[in-house]
């Protein structure tokens, strides 16, 4: 054979022998990267494809360490944690939706319970949440529905504290029930002191995101970095920003930096990228160390956590968490969540730890909430100027037969928590404002829902020219003793005519009872609600009551029927809503 030939026959024969090496050693690389505790075999011709859940966790791995790779990694790392091995766990990206299922407040006989005592809340996420459903063609479950939070989202120009020493005002309104003309709304409203931006106090912001590959969605981490950008413009030299990311290990991309240096937090912000498993724990730690590093004295020292909510730990690992979130709040350290995204949103669990953290919880479904909450809002997302806030009310047996608490059903207290500095409650933020509705029946009411007792002596003594009596207690920002605000509310409030604000808030209240079921609302429809919002939509310089108009509108446009029987038009999520009772 000829020379040449034989050559250009060993060099092809030694060039495939090389790359068939290369393909055997470059396929045992990537498994061993992708997970050296198990073995995940990839597709060949002869074996079938890998289930969802290989599938998932192969996915984690390669995004976790596309998200070690990222520039911003540079920085160095508290203790050192790198990104640990993935291990057999349940798949990220799930379809599951987490929400609380806590029974409507129930109508309650003043001669046999008097006394109702709840604690405040400010948290507006829900309503967030429902337009969010709304807005892609879906009713939301009943049980992501409150109707405090639903109250709460909206401005009702309720007058300013006079008095120095007093943090917050006590306003009292009553009008005819819009559902019910035999019914009485009362209205308690409180309203927090306004503090200009400029006069705010030195801010020590750890931003805890969660980076993990549940959060790669155009509603979530690409949200999430411009929603941070608008509250990191408004800070100065004074304030400090720190950045702790999460994705199957924390670390920190941007140290404690100077709040004017836009650009440094802008492109660590930035150049975040979504990938990786989820382990919450892990970073919520890591974002208290850095907040303990940076505490201001007298400042705002806070934690705002940026996530959907899906930790994707273990039951006592979240425990842990509360007990951790819990400890630090008695430290001076609190929590803000921020939730986003759809499809695993955990908003029980969002809830639940800002309410632990003694901050607030909001929900950002689009760039105008994220400025709502983050720049016209910020005195009030920031700074709190009221901890363990609680309301008890005394009603007159003489004039009021019967009450039902509209809302607020997961910050019931019981009575005698009312006079106890120990018992945790709520917080309200600068120019915060509460709102709470009940709905009464009064004694000379042609109908009562109850029947009257009929071996109860009644009270005819009592005061007759006194609806209730209202009680609050609230402590002063570091602070352990409570101080008590008392307000009589007069029967002289019955003739008085109801302002615009009261009628809008009747509105919010009667929708976000009709997307609970409608029990108490008899044949009080969507269209009512309309033509009620509607004639009392006064002043709407943000445009959200307008907003709120459109989603009625759309809603009856959506349902066929009464609410509480409602049939969509388009599928709803029913098989991915998850109920902790």
């Amino acid at each position: 054979m000829n020379p040449k030939v034989i050559k250009i026959t060993t060099l092809a024969f030694s060039l495939l022998i090389t790359l068939i090496a290369c393909s055997g050693k470059t396929t045992k690389t990537i498994d061993e990267e992708i997970t050296p505790t198990s073995s995940i075999v990839l597709p060949t011709t002869t074996q079938p494809l890998v289930d969802k859940t290989q599938l998932a966790m192969a996915v984690d791995a390669i995004n976790t360490k596309k998200l070690y790779a990222q520039p911003m990694m540079k920085h160095k790392m508290i203790n050192h944690i790198q990104p640990p091995s993935i291990r057999p766990i349940k798949p990220v990206f799930q379809s599951i939706e987490n929400y609380q299922n806590i029974a409507q407040n129930s109508i309650k006989q003043v001669s046999k319970s008097p006394l109702s005592t709840f604690s405040v809340d400010v948290d507006t996420g829900s309503y967030a949440n429902v337009r969010r459903f709304i807005n892609q063609g879906k009713l939301p479950p009943s049980e992501a529905v409150r109707v405090e939070e639903m109250l709460n989202y909206f401005n009702y120009q309720q007058s300013i504290p006079q008095k120095n020493n007093q943090p917050f005002s006590v306003n009292t309104e009553i009008m005819t029930a819009p559902w019910n003309n035999d019914r009485r709304l009362l209205k308690i409203g409180l309203k927090g002191y306004e503090i200009p931006k400029n006069q705010l106090t030195h801010a020590n912001l750890v931003f805890l995101l969660d980076v993990s590959g549940s959060m790669n969605s155009p509603h979530k981490l690409p949200l999430l970095k411009r929603s941070l950008t608008l509250l990191t413009n408004q800070l100065d030299s004074d304030d400090r920003v720190s950045i702790v990311v999460y994705a199957g290990a924390a670390g920190v991309v941007l140290p404690p930096t100077a709040g004017n240096n836009h650009t440094a937090i802008n492109n660590a912000l930035h150049q975040l990228n979504a990938g990786g498993s989820t382990n919450g724990g892990q970073g919520i730690k890591l974002a208290y160390q850095l907040a303990q590093q940076e505490f201001v004295h007298g400042g705002i020292n806070r934690v705002i956590l940026a996530t959907d909510g899906d930790f994707n730990v273990g039951v006592s690992n979240i425990n842990d968490l509360k007990k951790l979130i819990e400890s630090q709040r008695k430290k001076g350290i609190t929590l803000t969540t921020l939730g986003f995204g759809q499809g695993n949103y955990n908003d029980y669990l969002m809830e639940q730890i800002a309410d632990i953290g003694n901050g607030n919880y909001a929900y950002i479904d689009n760039i105008n909430e994220a400025r709502k909450v983050l720049v016209d809002q910020l005195s009030s997302t920031l700074t709190t100027i009221a901890h363990d806030v609680k309301i008890q009310i005394e009603f007159n047996p003489a004039m009021v037969s019967e009450y039902r608490l509209i809302g607020y059903e997961n910050r019931a207290l019981a009575n005698e928590d009312f006079n106890n500095d120990k018992v945790d409650a709520g917080d309200i933020g600068a120019g915060h404002q509460v709102t709470a509705l009940y709905e009464l029946t009064m004694t000379n009411a042609k109908q009562q829902s109850v029947d009257s007792l009929r071996y109860q002596a009644q009270n005819k003594s009592a005061l007759s020219n006194e609806l209730a009596h209202v009680k609050l207690r609230y402590k002063l920002p570091n602070h352990s003793k409570s101080k008590l605000i008392s307000h009589p509310i007069s029967t002289d409030l019955l003739n008085k005519k109801s302002s615009t604000s009261f009628n809008f808030a009747a509105a919010v209240s009667a929708f976000a009872q009709a997307l609970k079921g409608g029990k108490y609302l008899n044949d009080y429809s969507i269209k009512d609600m309309i033509i009620l919002a509607q004639a009392n939509k006064g002043s709407d310089n943000f445009g959200y009551r307008s907003e709120f108009i459109q989603l009625l509108r759309t809603v009856d446009t959506l349902t066929l029927g009464p609410l509480k029987n409602h049939k969509i038009l388009t599928k709803d999520l029913s098989s991915n809503i998850q109920i902790i009772n």
